[in-house]
């Protein structure tokens, strides 16, 4: 008999680990009731898997929508333009250079000789469109199925990268600066006294900077792209989830188990990521959706202005603005405020059943 036998009471419940396992992590009680809750939310629980099925596919945007074929069977070998740039010497041609496969001398050399897999959508995002029967931009076809833009773009192939565009921007800015306000907010929290005053004033300055003439302070001297749109909505948008945390480090901060852990020795940076940080967590999680919203939200805003990414990428603001400047193409607005209401509208489902997950008021009926 073992010691923790002899020394439980006979009428004492034993409790039992949860034998569910997720990816072989053994899945808590509190775990499970969360999980519950989160499929209780039908709305919620649907529009997460209707958006990542999205964002899947735009993942894969250059083998659904290209200007290159997908496998060419060309004198006996197998080639992918999709993957590698092939010199049009390859198939036959004169010329060096990358093969243009929209030519219809280099399509005449191939099909001499093999044949071509092409995409379901034949245009990547900067195609211009030679097949046009009017003057762009074109209503949709069977060819261009939501029609092009004013630039003889198709816009559908504009769409599929500008969602992967977007979603990917609103991923990494949420997920930087979520560790960044964590941890400004913890630091606060935590410590409190000059630290959290003098934090707190100088939060309070930081967020009154204009951030729109910020942008366009800096788009007259440098060119803006990705990265450099990202790192300076990073220097403003860390600051969402600061009061969260902080309130919740500074409630926890003088509880039992912390002053406990404290006489015991152990490090503040110990207790505050072991012991303190799992309680702020929920509530951070529970802003992560409406963050990617914001996030998502703000590049197509500044895209639409015209201070976001260069001319001629793909996004979802620049085929708003070029609705709003080609009112006799309601294709070209009426595509982009669907495409961006039902990505924002999945988003903000999906947050309402995230924070019912985490609600401990809410009971898995």
């Amino acid at each position: 008999m073992t010691d923790a036998a002899i020394d439980t009471p006979p009428n004492t419940p034993r409790v039992t680990p949860v034998q569910d396992r997720f990816l072989g992590i053994a899945i808590t009680p509190l775990t499970r009731r969360r999980l519950g809750n989160f499929r209780a939310n039908s709305r919620g629980f649907w529009s997460l898997w209707i958006f990542l099925a999205l964002f899947g596919a735009s993942l894969f945007a250059e083998f659904i929508a290209n200007d290159r074929p997908l496998v060419i069977y060309y004198d006996g070998g197998l080639y992918s333009p999709v993957l590698t740039a092939y010199p049009e010497t390859t198939f036959g041609g004169f010329f060096p250079t990358e093969a243009d496969y929209t030519d219809p001398e280099v399509v005449e050399l191939i099909e001499e000789k093999g044949w071509m897999i092409w995409p379901l959508i034949p245009y990547s995002y900067n195609t211009v469109a030679n097949d046009l029967t009017g003057p762009a931009p074109s209503p949709p076809d069977s060819r261009h199925w939501l029609g092009t833009d004013d630039q003889a773009r198709d816009v559908l192939a504009r769409l599929i990268y500008g969602f992967r565009l977007s979603v990917l921007f609103g991923l990494t800015l949420t997920l930087f600066s979520s560790v960044i306000g964590v941890a400004a907010g913890a630091v606060q929290g935590y410590f409190g006294g000059w630290l959290d005053l003098l934090a707190q004033r100088f939060i309070e300055i930081w967020s009154g900077l204009p951030v729109l003439y910020l942008l366009i302070i800096l788009a007259s001297v440098v060119e803006p792209n990705f990265w450099w749109l990202l790192l300076l909505m990073l220097c403003f948008s860390w600051m969402s989830l600061v009061g969260v945390v902080r309130a919740e480090f500074l409630r926890a901060r003088n509880f039992d188990y912390v002053r406990a852990a404290r006489a015991l020795g152990v490090s503040s940076t110990m207790i505050m990521i072991r012991h303190v940080l799992p309680n702020a967590m929920v509530a951070t999680l529970t802003f992560l959706p409406f963050i990617l919203n914001a996030s998502i939200t703000t590049l197509t805003s500044l895209d639409f202005l015209g201070f976001g990414l260069p001319p001629g990428s793909a996004s979802l603001g620049e085929l708003l603005a070029q609705g709003k400047a080609n009112l006799q193409a309601p294709w070209l607005g009426i595509t982009g405020f669907m495409v961006l209401a039902l990505m924002l509208s999945l988003l903000i489902f999906v947050g309402e059943a995230v924070r019912d997950a985490f609600d401990p008021r809410k009971t898995l009926q």
